[in-house]
């Protein structure tokens, strides 16, 4: 009997070990996968960035070091572990050496909730309250950059991190408020057949969110349709439902990352380069790859709240015969479609920046104040009322989700609009002046061509005309 339960204890500890093992071996991957996902992300961004800019524009990009330039971005690191960390002399050393940790930091920090596949993922990927910390995180780098701005001692250089810390603060409020329909939406499916969740509980953990989206299939028996869809529903994802909301989420992006058209803290035009102007060698460095870092984890977030997470055909499948090798290639392929989804969205980022013109000060707090946490904060009402309007007369849930649907595509459709109209207002009215005065200088008598086309005289300056008039009078 003895021997007996001194075996059962072997075993027991010795299954315990291997767990420990295993969970051990799995935290060192997600960490390393974080950190070098980091890393190498921002490379391969910075080489996509000038390549297609290249593209969009009519010209080659990098072309000479490395096969088609791809060495490029390789060769401008090692010249940044190379230059020379310059050092202002009047400025605030301690603050001045550590603005660059402070805005990087945050960057890795927020890798600790974002899982990579359902086996790739730190521990606090499981954290409840994932958004609520992603939120946090995101705020946190204008310290770095206010930092970067008061310790360089230059006038150029304050008002370059001042910007930024109003830029952020504007845009942190619609960013939040446009995450607050798609709580909602988890709130509304909980509980019902095929959701996780209790009943009217809705989530604010990453992978919930993505479960939501994902859980709409049946099995069938049939393999191919259980391969492609189990743990892939498109026809769910929340992009769906809320578009407006992921347009408004992925602008507020764009200015937290201090990317353009939003990139006022750095208007080199009138700024030299902003908060960036003392810095150079790797502390300069280290601002560009929190600012690629960010772009990464607007882009895996949006993916997670509205396009389904790694969700693709055979992850769910795969990862659930409980085989090692079938669940290695399930991970994988949820690697895959997670980094695919990811960059795709990184490619609008660049898209952006070719496309469109910075924003003046001016325009920029007034979209975030008068145009986008008004239609946020409509947008949360009109879901809301929906609801209640829906459950009171004792409509299923697939009722609400196409009203809302509908009323929201609707609403991205005038927003559009909405946004165009208002810029062409704004643009006008801070031309008018510079309008009105060339107006004015070239209001002058036309005469018309022997072929009867009008056409202007070409007017002598002001001073040849006044000389001209004194020596006639003389004569």
């Amino acid at each position: 009997m003895h021997i007996l339960i001194a075996g059962d204890l072997a075993g027991t500890l010795a299954s315990g070990n291997n767990a420990l093992l295993w969970q051990i071996v799995q935290f060192l991957v997600a960490l390393l996968s974080a950190f070098g996902f980091v890393m190498l992300s921002a490379v391969i961004l910075i080489l996509a960035e000038r390549k297609i800019m290249g593209w969009m524009q009519d010209r080659l990009g990098p072309m000479h070091t490395g096969p088609w330039g791809l060495l490029q971005t390789v060769a401008d690191v090692g010249k940044l572990l190379l230059k020379e960390d310059i050092h202002v002399a009047n400025s605030d050393k301690l603050i001045f050496l550590l603005a660059p940790s402070v805005f990087m930091a945050p960057v890795i920090a927020a890798f600790a909730v974002l899982p990579f596949s359902p086996y790739i993922g730190l521990p606090g990927t499981a954290l409840a309250t994932g958004i609520v910390y992603l939120v946090a995180m995101s705020s946190l780098d204008v310290v770095g950059v206010v930092m970067a701005g008061w310790g360089s001692n230059n006038k150029y250089s304050l008002i370059g991190g001042l910007r930024s810390a109003a830029q952020m603060i504007s845009y942190e409020l619609p960013l939040v408020l446009a995450l607050v329909g798609v709580i909602m939406f988890t709130s509304v499916l909980a509980g019902m057949v095929g959701f996780p969740g209790s009943s009217g509980i809705g989530t604010i953990s990453l992978r919930e969110i993505m479960m939501f989206q994902n859980s709409a299939w049946h099995n069938t028996g049939n393999p191919v349709l259980d391969f492609i869809f189990e743990g892939n529903t498109p026809w769910s994802w929340f992009i769906l439902f809320q578009p407006l909301m992921l347009i408004i989420y992925y602008i507020c992006g764009l200015a937290e990352t201090n990317r353009p058209p939003f990139d006022l803290p750095e208007a080199e035009s009138e700024l030299v380069a902003g908060y960036l102007t003392e810095y150079s060698g790797m502390r300069w460095a280290l601002f560009f790859l929190g600012e690629y870092g960010n772009m990464t984890i607007v882009s895996a977030i949006t993916t997670f709240l509205f396009l389904g997470g790694w969700a693709g055909p055979g992850v769910a499948y795969l990862t659930g015969l409980n085989a090692l090798g079938w669940g290695f290639l399930g991970n994988v392929l949820a690697l895959v479609y997670f980094v695919i989804k990811v960059y795709l969205l990184c490619f609008v980022f660049i898209w952006v920046r070719s496309t469109l013109p910075r924003l003046r000060a001016d325009q920029l707090m007034q979209f975030a104040w008068l145009l986008l946490i008004p239609v946020t904060l409509a947008n949360i009402l009109v879901t809301g009322a929906i609801y209640l309007i829906v459950t009171a007369f004792g409509a299923p849930a697939w009722v609400f989700l196409t009203i809302t649907a509908a009323v929201n595509w609707a609403s991205l459709f005038g927003f559009i609009w909405l946004v165009s109209r208002v810029t062409t207002a704004t643009t006008r009215r801070a031309q008018a002046p510079a309008m009105r005065a060339q107006q004015r200088a070239s209001a002058q008598s036309a005469l018309p061509l022997r072929d009867s086309v009008p056409a202007r005289v070409p007017q002598l300056p002001q001073e040849a005309t006044a000389s001209a008039s004194v020596a006639s009078g003389k004569q």
